[in-house]
Formats: structure tokens, sequence, C-alpha cells
């Protein structure tokens, strides 16, 4: 009885046990200073058998480190890059427990912001009105409903960009934020990525660190009277790190700092786009299990159903203010709440035509906010002309422009049919003649473009390409600087090499073939037809001879197909060096300086 009793316990101890044992989780990988420490510490110990040990070894591997160039520094930074690449890719995503209403932790803090905003002075306004950003002077929503936050990220398809609620599919694009928070959907691209030498001095400005930049430091900035470039700064990253673009951490980005390095261009950026793409990111990398925390503008969120769910008989036919952010204040949400209870809770309403969001009475009022006219500042909304929407027998849409109107028997010029455009999932808002529906298409500055990295299937509008590329693979292509010369090399196995321009961020391809007395050699721009076209040099040389061609890029939505009928250059097989490289010098020439190098 004794042995048998020493078994059973003996049994429920390693039950326990085996109960308790977690299963072994795969380290992270280190960063780029480890791995030269490694390397730097081996090497040291080797040639220096006097040291005192691994402490010397440090101190010494830490100077050296210090003392590096950028370029010095990039081997061991492409390592980290690619160890941490396959970590990603390989390491499944950790299952999330499902998290109580109460749990929701999220940095978007719209009353952060509100208390900011009440002590600004009217110098500081006009500041902030000039950089596109007077709409959020208008704030009044100083508290996020955490339980609608949670609702709606439930139901947030981040693969398709919508909102799955009502038995039907809503989906958000950038204008409905500059709708909802009156931030412009037109513009150039924000990339915030770069050389870090670039930003160096901007981030000891801000005593930047590795965890970010302190909103602390940015409210004690924000107080001072001061309204120059520094107030600007400090007010966009403040305003991305509580309220439109917050990460998972308490502090702001020191990469946001790379688009903000001219704060005159500030306002032609689409900051709309950017505030969509950063919400999807962020909710995809929480429902992974990367962070804890929701980033993105949850805000917006909770707004963009406000406005595009109602309730029979209520507001359905109240016309909306543009943007939307002015019309909910704490009363005004605490209101809908009440009747979101009344109804069942949320989803029980009806979603309603998002398009009565272009009733312009309150433009008055708008102008007042924004400050510069909205011509000016690309906001995206424009006054159309005199549109009318119809309802035929069958109770479909037809939009009929009036041309002229008799009095007694009124006449109504019907001109065509109109129909959203094809590229409207990729941002293009425009409504088109169904009879010549081609002729748009032909111009859409909105045509889907590929990406040309074969491991990459992702399909979007020339600018979200651009966003995508100088995001994902910044590390895949060259970027460079228009109207100053770059010096290449391609490898036999090497068929096309992406560029990218600083300045806007446009793809480019420099595309090689292989024909029987030599190698081809163009460069074409990713994008639409209707893309502006820029001039080009590629020059090949090889001790006293070289080609040389003069021409101008012509526009394909993604990598080359066979050989199509534009300018190329053939440089004899002899031109390769040694190992079969073949070195160029090209330049890429922007529309300013066509008259000098091309007349």
């Amino acid at each position: 009885m004794v042995i048998q009793k020493a078994e059973e316990n003996n049994e429920s101890e390693r039950k326990r046990k085996n109960k308790k044992k977690k299963e072994a989780s795969v380290p992270r990988p280190a960063c780029s200073w480890v791995y030269f420490c490694k390397e730097f510490i081996k090497e040291y110990s080797a040639s220096h058998p006097e040291s005192s040990g691994l402490k010397a070894a440090t101190k010494a591997a830490s100077e050296a480190w210090k003392s590096m160039s950028h370029e010095e520094k990039e081997r061991y930074s492409r390592h980290a890059r690619e160890v941490w690449d396959e970590y990603i890719s390989s390491t499944p995503a950790r299952t999330r427990k499902p998290q109580k209403q109460a749990k929701l932790v999220t940095r978007c803090s719209p009353g952060r912001m509100f208390n900011v905003l009440q002590r600004l002075t009217l110098e500081q306004k006009d500041s902030v009105k000039s950089m596109g950003f007077g709409s959020l002077l208008g704030l009044r929503c100083r508290t996020l409903r955490r339980s609608l936050c949670l609702w709606l990220l439930e139901r947030f398809n981040t693969t398709n960009h919508s909102l799955e609620i009502c038995n039907k599919q809503i989906p958000l694009m950038p204008k409905d934020v500059e709708l909802v928070m009156g931030l412009s959907a037109s513009g150039k691209d924000v990339v915030n990525s770069g050389p870090d030498d670039i930003i160096a001095d901007l981030r000891n400005s801000y005593s930047a660190t590795n965890r970010g930049i302190s909103v602390r430091l940015l409210e004690e900035q924000l107080a001072a009277p001061e309204a120059g470039d520094d107030f600007k700064r400090s007010f966009v990253l403040y305003a991305l790190g509580t309220l439109l673009a917050p990460t998972a951490r308490l502090d702001v980005s020191p990469s946001f700092l790379h688009f903000l390095t001219n704060m005159d261009l500030v306002h032609q950026y689409n900051w709309g786009k950017f505030l969509l793409d950063r919400l999807v990111r962020e909710v995809s990398r929480f429902r992974q299990g990367r962070q804890q925390a929701v980033g993105g503008c949850l805000l917006f969120l909770q707004l963009f159903y406000y406005e595009s769910i109602s309730f029979r008989g209520t507001d359905t036919l109240v016309p909306a203010v543009v943007p939307c952010l002015f019309s909910w204040g704490e009363e005004e949400i605490t209101e809908r709440e009440k009747r979101e209870r009344e109804h069942g809770g949320y989803g029980f309403g009806e979603v309603i035509c998002k398009e009565r969001c272009h009733n312009m009475e309150s433009f008055e009022y708008r102008d007042e906010v924004y400050g510069p006219p909205i011509s000016d500042i690309g906001t995206g909304i424009e006054h159309h002309p005199v549109l009318e929407k119809e309802v035929n027998q069958d109770n479909m849409p037809v939009f009929l422009e009036t041309d002229s109107m008799v009095c007694g028997d009124i006449e109504v010029v019907v001109e065509s049919v109109r129909t959203p455009c094809r590229n409207r999932e990729y941002g293009c808002n425009e409504t088109v003649d169904y009879l010549n529906e081609d002729n748009h298409e032909t111009t859409c500055i909105f045509a889907p473009c590929a990406c040309p990295l074969e491991d990459c299937n992702y399909i979007g509008s020339s600018e979200q390409l651009s966003l995508h590329f100088s995001s994902k693979h910044w590390d895949s292509g060259r970027r460079f600087k228009y109207n100053c010369p770059l010096a290449v090399s391609l490898t036999m196995n090497e068929q096309f090499l992406v560029l990218q321009a600083e300045e806007d961020g446009v793809l480019f391809l420099l595309n090689k073939g292989t024909q029987s007395i030599g190698i081809t050699m163009m460069i074409t721009c990713i994008g639409p037809n209707s893309s502006k076209k820029f001039f080009y040099d590629i020059v090949s040389g090889k001790g006293s001879s070289s080609v040389r061609l003069k021409s101008m890029t012509e526009c394909f939505p993604g990598p080359v197909e066979d050989f199509p009928p534009v300018d190329f250059l053939l440089i004899p097989f002899h031109f390769l060096g040694s190992s079969g490289q073949l070195n160029l010098d090209i330049c890429v020439r922007n529309s300013t300086e066509l008259d000098a190098h091309f007349p």
C-alpha cells in the first residue's frame, strides 16, 4: 500500500508539472550591434591575449561601433533585417486571449489633444491652419467609447479596408478620412523612412531615444508662444502621436521626422491615406499579438460609425456638417449611445448614404477654420456643378446633370448615366459617363499598378505603390535624386533594378535585356498611361569608348513584359566587366530641367 501510494503521488506530481510546462518560445533576433559585437570580440580576443577578459573586449567594441560610419554599419544592419524578416515569416502569430471590453488599451487620446488645443494662441492657430490641420481646431470629442471601439475592431476587415456591420460591407477610403476628420485626401504620399543622418539634428533637438520622443516634452514646447517651424513640427508630432497615428508605445515615433524636415511641404501631403494606412497596420499588428495596445486613430472609426449608421425616423434626413468632427461633442455622443442602447445595441441601425456628407452648407465655417482656400491646401472636396440624384421606377439611382430649365413646362436635359470609376477601390472618387467610360479609364491617375518584385502580389494606385515600396521593400531598390548622376551595377542574373525618386517617391525600372550582339538597357516609369514622363540619360563606358542614350520614359503599370517598342541602348558584350557585371551611369531629369538638357 505504501508503494502504491508513492506511485500515485509521483504520477500526480508529473501531471502537475506537465500542465504548467510552457512551450519554449523562439528567441527574438538580435540587433545589428550584437552581431558586430560578437564578431569584434572574437577578433579582439585573438589579437589581444593579454586582455583582462570580456569586459575590456566589450568596451573596445562599443568604442569601435561609435566611431563607425553609417556605410560601415550597413552590413550588420542588413544582416539583422534579414534575420528579423525570417523570424517574422517563420514564427506563428500568438493566439491572443479574448479581451474584456474594459481592458482595451489605446494611445489614441482625443482628450489630451483637446486640452492642448485650448491653450493655443491666435498666431499658433494660424500656423495650424496653414499646414492643413485646421479641422482639428474644431475637435469637441474628448473621450473614446471603448465598448464601441472594441466592437468595431472585431468587424474591421484589414484586408479589404472595410467595416462589416449591419449585414453589409462598408469600405473605408481616404476620402472618408477627409469627410470625418477634415484632413486632405489628395497630394503626395507621406513616407516616414529614409537615411538616419538626415534627421540626426532633429532627433537631438527632441532628445529622441530608442523609445521615441517624449509626449510631455512636446506638450512643454507647445505651451510656448512661438509659432514658427519648430512649433509646427512639434504640433504635427503631437497630433500624430496622440490622435491621428499613435502606436502601441507611450512616446511619439521619431520616424515621423522624415517627412517634417521641410515644414513648407506639410500641407501638400495625403494625410487621409496616411491615417488610414497606419490604422490598418496597427490593427493588424494588434490582432497578430505583436502588441498589447491598439494603435491608429480609433476616433475616426468611432465617428465614421456614427455618421454611417442611423436609425429610421431620427437623423437620416439631417444634413451633415463637413467635416463630421465638428458635429460630435460629449453631449451628442452621450445622446447617441443612449439611442444605441434603446435599439438593442450596436449594429441595429441602417446604413445611410455617405454621399450626404457632401452637403456644402457648412463650407463658410469650414473656410474660417481651415484658413487657406480649399483649392490651395488640397483638401480634395470641390464645388460640383449642379448635380441632382433622381430615382427611376426600378429604384435604380441615375445621376442627371441639368444644363437648362425652362419656366412653365420644366425641361431637364439628361446628359448621361453616371457610374463610379472602376478604379474606385484604388482611391478614385470620380463618377464617369457610362457611355464614355473608356475615355476616363485611359487618363485615370488611380489605375492599378503592380509591385515589380516577383515575390510580392501587391496592387494599388501609383501613389499607393510608392508608399508600399518605400515601407515594405525599402532595401530592395535604389533611391536617387532628380538631375543627379547615379552609378549602378547590374549582374548577368539581374533583369531590372527598381529606382525610387527621393523628392516624390515615383518608381522607375532600369530594364536589362539580352540580344545576340549585346545588352539592351532602358528606363520605364511605373504608373498609368497618363503619368508624367521624364527624360533620362544612360551611359556605359569601357576604356576610351562609351555609348549613350538620351530618351523619355514610357509608363507601364508594372514590370516590362517581352520587349516593348520604346527606345533602348544597345551595349556590346565586351563592355561587361571581368565578372560579368554591367556598370552604368544614369540620370533621370524632372520637368524643371528639360529645356536646359534636352533642347
